[in-house]
């Protein structure tokens, strides 16, 4: 989320005394530019990596403050959500051994933050968007106590004027409205960092934008948010509009979103995108620095351009500029932000590897990519990629369309290959890394597919918070085995932990496709509907969906006993019988609140209310379905028991019927068991001649 020194939201002097400082700031990086006081001929990569915390029962875990204090490494930041970790690897020289030192980096940190979430019961996951999430999860309880994080929630709400609406559509739909910014908090990437040179960033840019598609297509581990099954890689719908702050107007007028791919190509210079986001884009909040970069230079001093660096950090392009220093000297990075966290330390780097060595040739042989391909196919690539992941229809430089995969085993591994080891890269390292991209597109298998594939194959026999935990364990056991995804089995409803971790709140397994009527209407409809859906309450809701009624079986019986409902009668209005004084329950209800409700008040269906708005339903019916598997579980457990303790029996019986046959054969008293031959041949009943034998 960008630098974390800030002081204040801007208003009214701050904002004219803030936007002052960042068109110094932009004067100065020009005259460095221009005077070759930023570093050139150097190349360095290097990643950010970003990850969920969850508790035992694979849920978000809000404790990430807790988490830094025992890890206690600089490496290490928070994220907006206290479910979210940080942690920034150092920068590396482009060329020999980087990409498997990032990886051993990436080990090394992982394995630290690893130790002590297991001190506190938690557990650390690599992915893009955690299964798990509730929009329950996500109130401000859940948000870093961090003072940007609150000051830029407050400027985005300011500019937004209103809730946030969410519209993502995929395999399913995604139709939500939330109260704050913390839906960003739902996405973990792994971001990566490329340096280059002031004169060369234009073009290299530019070949950025065109190998983004490709890149996030193979690399998509975002399948799913909220139990929606959405685009490949959902952080990206996701992400644009929980920080879109454009409102709806009378007017077609053009309005670029926080969160974007871009309008046009870079022509010239870095320039043209600083100076595009302070055109477009409002200042959100302030620093507490007053440097004069001017002044800073004539000391020979390397300016931090706070003000500038404050402001790029809250325009969040998908391939942003940087500006920074190694060693006191300012450099420019491009920094790629849609590769998603995860699926392993090993698939990161391998995304990292496919997008350093594809930027590297090709611009070596495209001196100007322009014109080898229209902005609008790139935006358009990378649009299909983020929705389609590997399955996605990609237009490259030649101006054919590809099946992703064909594109990437044909055409680009061998690109991204010769530009590894134009960089010198070791050619162990290029052959592992590339290897697991080409795996992946043989096999068909990133970590969205295997995500969606495991969902298939669990089926619809459990909840679907059942399936999402499954998910999120498995992926967790998985990791630690440090296998490429393309080589992981499917995700079994067994690793989730069982039912019992999925159905301790009702928002876990509340049915939320719901039937429901306005009361105006028929009771016929209502009726009908009770056959079509074989269900036994229909919910009444105004035009604003809040609910104001239910219609139950018994009370559609009741008026047909009446013979009103005779088709001589005229239609009667839903108003007429429906209850309106009901028994209702919030989302994050816990499960055993439910149970007492509906017993206490003798109702068989609970309205689940959000706001005063129905989000689904909890019936006798789906407390019915748990006791049953728990009955299950018990029974199988006690048969279980039972069948260890007559092994049990039966092995105490063998050991002593031997030791009564050593006796006999050493000579025992006939009297007092009978002879050798007596207990050889009988199987004596009982050594001392009460039968205690076969008792055991």
């Amino acid at each position: 989320m960008g630098t974390m020194d800030v002081s204040h939201e801007l208003q009214g002097d701050q904002l004219r005394d803030f936007t002052r400082r960042l068109l110094t700031d932009l004067r100065a990086l020009e005259t460095m530019i221009n005077e070759g006081m930023v570093e050139t001929g150097v190349r360095r990569v290097g990643a950010e990596q970003e990850m969920f915390i969850v508790d035992g029962q694979y849920r978000p875990a809000l404790c990430s403050m807790e988490a830094l204090e025992r890890i206690d490494d600089a490496h290490f930041t928070t994220e907006l959500g206290r479910f979210n970790l940080e942690c920034n690897l150092d920068p590396l020289t482009f060329g020999g051994n980087c990409l498997s030192q990032m990886e051993a980096q990436l080990h090394e940190l992982l394995g630290k933050a690893r130790v002590a979430l297991a001190e506190m019961g938690m557990e650390a996951v690599m992915v893009g968007s955690l299964p798990t999430m509730r929009k329950s999860d996500l109130d401000l309880d859940s948000m870093t106590p961090v003072r940007r994080y609150a000051l830029l929630g407050q400027a985005l709400d300011r500019l937004r004027g209103g809730s946030y609406e969410f519209h993502i559509k995929g395999i399913d739909d995604l139709i939500v409205q939330h109260d704050n910014v913390m839906l960003e908090a739902c996405n973990a990437s792994f971001q990566a960092h490329f340096q280059v040179g002031p004169e060369e960033f234009p073009n290299l840019y530019n070949i950025a934008q065109v190998a983004t598609a490709p890149v996030m297509a193979v690399a998509a581990n975002s399948p799913l948010l909220f139990g929606k099954r959405l685009w490949a890689e959902t952080r990206i719908a996701l992400f644009q509009q929980s920080i879109d702050t454009r409102r709806s107007a009378h007017h077609m007028r053009e309005r670029s979103a926080r969160v974007m791919f871009g309008n046009r190509w870079v022509d010239r210079s870095v320039m043209e995108l600083y100076r595009e986001d302070v055109a477009r884009f409002e200042a959100l909040m302030g620093g507490i620095h007053d440097e004069d970069p001017f002044e800073a230079l004539e000391r020979g001093d390397v300016p931090k351009l706070h003000a500038l660096t404050l402001h790029n950090s809250t325009v969040y392009r998908w391939n942003r500029a940087c500006y920074g220093q190694t060693n006191g000297v300012a450099h420019l990075r491009i920094e790629n932000r849609v590769m998603p966290s995860g699926p392993t330390p090993a698939d990161e780097v391998a995304n990292c590897a496919f997008w350093f060595g594809l930027i590297s040739r090709m611009s070596h042989v495209q001196d100007d990519i322009r014109r080898d391909i229209d902005f609008s196919h790139a935006r358009t690539n990378f649009r299909l990629a983020a929705r389609q992941g590997m399955n996605a229809l990609l237009t490259w430089i030649d101006g054919k369309s590809y099946p992703t995969r064909t594109l990437v085993a044909d055409v680009l591994l061998p690109i991204a290959e010769t530009g590894l080891a134009e960089a010198g890269v070791d050619a162990a390292d290029i052959k592992r890394y590339l290897g697991i991209i080409d795996r992946r597109v043989s096999v068909g298998q990133n970590g969205a597919s295997w995500q969606l594939a495991s969902l298939q194959a669990m089926g619809e026999r459990s909840s679907t918070a059942e399936r999402m935990a499954a998910l999120v364990g498995a992926t967790i056991a998985r990791q630690k085995e440090d296998k490429p995804v393309s080589e992981w089995s499917l995700a079994d409803l067994e690793e989730g932990g069982g039912w019992e971790l999925s159905f301790s709140r009702v928002e876990q397994y509340m049915t939320t496709d719901v039937f429901s009527v306005r009361e105006e209407e028929a009771v016929d409809l209502v009726a009908n509907l009770m056959i079509w859906e074989n269900i036994r309450h229909v919910p009444v809701e105004d035009d604003n969906h809040n609910l104001v009624g239910m219609v139950s079986y018994r009370g559609l019986l009741k008026l047909i006993a009446s013979g009103e409902m005779s088709a001589d009668h005229a239609p009667i209005a839903v108003s007429r019988i429906m209850q309106r004084d009901l028994i209702t329950c919030a989302p994050d209800t816990r499960s055993l609140e439910a149970i007492r409700l509906m017993r206490d008040h003798e109702v068989g269906v609970l309205p689940v209310v959000d706001d005063g708005q129905l989000v689904g339903v909890v019936t006798q019916y789906d407390f019915i379905s748990v006791a049953r598997e728990l009955l299950e579980e018990r029974l199988e457990r006690l048969e279980a028991e039972e069948a260890a303790g007559r092994a049990m029996a039966g092995d105490d019986g063998a050991a002593v019927r031997a030791d009564a046959a050593g006796v006999a054969a050493d000579g025992g008293d006939a009297g007092d068991g009978g002879t050798a031959g007596g207990n050889a041949a009988g199987g004596a009943p009982g050594v001392d001649g009460k039968g205690e034998v076969a008792s055991g």
